[in-house]
Parts: C-alpha cells; sequence; structure tokens
C-alpha cells in the first residue's frame, strides 16, 4: 500500500476553527508550551481549554499503563485504544472538543491524530492507523516543535526517572520523527496550517513563536 498516497476528495476531512494542536517527539517541549499558553490566555480572560492526548478518561487511562510498560497489549490494540480514546476527546457530549468549540472557546491540545500517524505506524501496517484516524477532523493550526532527538532523549532522563516510557528508546524516536513528516504529508491540500518551531531554543522564545500563530486567530485577536 502506498503510505504517501492523497486523502481521497470525498473523504477530506474538515478543519475546526479555533483548534491548534502541538506536535513533536517525547521531551520535544509540548506540555511547556501548553502551559505557558494556558497562563498567557488565563491572563487575558480569553476562553479557552488545554488538553492533550493521552486523555484522563478510562480509555486514556488504560493507554497510559501500556505506555508505562504497567499492561501490555498488541500494537493493534494500541491504535486502536489511541482513535477511540480521540474520538471521546473530540465527541464527548458536555466537555468534548467540538462542544467546546461550539460554545466559543480556543482549544489547544497537546498531541493528536499525527502523534498517531508517527508513533503506531512504526508497529502497525500505517494504512490500518490512517484508516483509523481519517474521519477526525484536522486542527486549523499544527505546531510541530523540532527539537533535536539528543536533546529530547536529555530531557526524558529528567521527565522519567522510573525509565523510559514505551517509545522512549533512541532507535524509536529517531524513527518517530521520520514518521512523522510522512505523516503530515496525508494531508497536502488542506486548509490546515502546519507551523515548524525549533524546539531546542529557550521555551520562552520558543513560546513567543506560538504565542504569535495563536495570535493570528480572531478570538485572541479579540
Amino acid at each position: 500500500m502506498d503510505f504517501n498516497r492523497n486523502i481521497p476528495s470525498e473523504t477530506r476531512p474538515e478543519v475546526l476553527e479555533n483548534f491548534v494542536v502541538l506536535e513533536g517527539l517525547d521531551g520535544s517541549g509540548t506540555t511547556t508550551q501548553l502551559h505557558l499558553a494556558d497562563k498567557a490566555l488565563d491572563s487575558r480572560g480569553i476562553p479557552h481549554f488545554c488538553t492533550g492526548e493521552p486523555t484522563k478518561g478510562p480509555v486514556g487511562r488504560t493507554i497510559r499503563k501500556i505506555l508505562k510498560r504497567q499492561i501490555q497489549a498488541l500494537p493493534e490494540t494500541v491504535a486502536l485504544l489511541f482513535a477511540a480514546d480521540r474520538n471521546e476527546h473530540l465527541y464527548e457530549q458536555n466537555e468534548g472538543i467540538l462542544s467546546r468549540l461550539q460554545r466559543g472557546e480556543l482549544v489547544i491540545s497537546d498531541r493528536y491524530l499525527f502523534s498517531s500517524l508517527a508513533y503506531q505506524s512504526l508497529a502497525c501496517d500505517p494504512e490500518f492507523v490512517f484508516y483509523l484516524n481519517r474521519r477526525f477532523p484536522l486542527p486549523r493550526h499544527v505546531v510541530f516543535l523540532n527539537t533535536p532527538v539528543a536533546v529530547s532523549q536529555q530531557r526524558l532522563v529528567t521527565r522519567s526517572p522510573d525509565g523510559p516510557e514505551l517509545y522512549d528508546e533512541l532507535e524509536i524516536q529517531q524513527d518517530i520523527l521520520s514518521a512523522y513528516e510522512r505523516g503530515f504529508r496525508r494531508f497536502p491540500d488542506t486548509d490546515m496550517q502546519l507551523h515548524r518551531l525549533n524546539g531546542n531554543e529557550d521555551p520562552q522564545l520558543v513560546f513567543e513563536k506560538f504565542w504569535s500563530i495563536l495570535e493570528s486567530l480572531p478570538i485572541v485577536k479579540g
């Protein structure tokens, strides 16, 4: 199967306004940027929801146990669980991403379907992973923190003193970086905008660039 094929026009996903996603390797700094954005938006009184995947819901908690190697699951099962967790994340009736967007909130997520295309595709047929995620809507902006693998690995040592999680090993992270690029090429002709920021810079400098992207949104400009 052709991993780089384009999405047929009849199945091209919707792009959601006021939905922004942070992506990058483990240790790239996405969580730090999410926290900085949350603080800045709070200070300006802008209605928003900062979230992430896996979620804190029941499916997300199961995924976290797998990532921490507390339980085992087949790679295809992990891919299915991520898609199920994402479905809840998007469509849960009261607190899901779509409900919050409809209420006029800006939603920023630390990871989304691009992580599945990068991570789960290493151990599964990439077409299977894409199939599971092909109907999910896209964010207006994807901010990819392009952080060298060596730097990300150094950060993971501090973040995970109990040892690496499922995808944290050096060789896997190098493959994931390449898989991210292939995943982004799945969406060449959509209204989604992909931004690449240098995640090796000082976090505050990275955030200034991230904030300039957020400021382009009418909800932030006011």
